[in-house]
């Protein structure tokens, strides 16, 4: 029998347990966003992470930039935040306008408030195995979705499609820091399938809707799908869902899987990172 494995209702249990831990303290985590320019989707995807840490507790700052700004100013208000005792993390949403210097901007983010995990000091802590100060939301999510269903990866083959550093590459270190057998895919690779074929895992980040079918999937193998999509107001993922749920034993819907996890872990680096600052710790 499938299993579906349910983003939203593990990501609120997550949400609800930070919730009441801010309570304990007289000062609030404080979230800062910095977004460039008018994309639709990123202005959707600030607005409701900023909600999201309010209905928690949290406090939020916004810093609308215009399309056509520079790096330097980019990375003037960035210094700015780092610099503010008042603010514990600070995302840069991507993707940023083509004429700006994407690594650049996110380097310039003090490691300590990097709530995405993408500096090369975090990063880099990640790839040596060490404890970077913050895990990327995606990959961090979909672990954690995996183990709230008990879903053993000791041993396990697993195909991540898709080479990103958003998802792709980190989450490929945090499955084999779990003793799985990883097999990494992207637009260059030779007959996917066959290798999706022997996979006990299959992660898909590929942005494809209606990808993966039938023909990848090993019986009761679990499929994560981390794709997007959005096709005349529908959004779906990389999985053809009803075509390829029933030869699972897990599986995530999209929407409602591996995106509600990605804004809990969001919220959860963001109290970390509060906490790392403050020296406060609970017991």
């Amino acid at each position: 029998m499938t299993i579906i494995l349910d983003g939203k209702k593990t990501a609120n249990k997550i949400l609800e347990n930070i919730k009441e831990q801010t309570k304990q303290f007289s000062k609030k985590p404080k979230l800062a966003v910095v977004l460039v320019g008018d994309n639709p989707a990123s202005e959707i995807y600030v607005k409701n992470k900023s909600l999201k840490a309010e209905s928690i507790g949290f406090e939020s700052l916004v810093i609308n930039l215009p399309s056509d700004v520079t790096d330097d100013n980019v990375l003037e208000h960035i210094f700015i935040l780092n610099e503010d005792t008042n603010i514990n993390a600070i995302l840069v949403q991507l993707p940023l306008p083509q004429h700006l210097n994407t690594q650049k901007i996110i380097e310039a983010i003090d490691p300590i408030k990097d709530v995405d995990g993408f500096t090369s000091y975090n990063f880099g802590r990640l790839v040596l195995g060490y404890n970077p100060y913050a895990i990327p939301c995606t990959p961090k999510g979909i672990i954690r979705l995996i183990d709230e269903y008990n879903i053993d990866l000791e041993g396990k083959n697993v195909l991540v499609i898709g080479r990103s550093n958003i998802v792709g590459k980190p989450v490929s270190l945090l499955l084999q820091s779990r003793n799985a057998t990883v097999v990494m895919a992207h637009s260059k690779s030779v007959d996917i399938k066959s290798w999706a074929k022997k996979s006990d895992i299959i992660i898909s980040a590929v942005g494809k809707a209606n990808f993966i079918n039938p023909d990848f999937i090993k019986q009761d193998a679990v499929v994560i799908d981390v794709g997007i999509n959005r096709n005349n107001n529908v959004i779906t993922g990389d999985v053809d869902f009803i075509s390829v749920a029933p030869l699972t034993s897990f599986i995530t819907p999209v929407p409602g899987g591996v995106g509600p996890m990605t804004i809990a872990m969001l919220m959860e680096n963001t109290f970390e990172l509060f906490k790392i600052q403050h020296s406060l710790f609970l017991i």
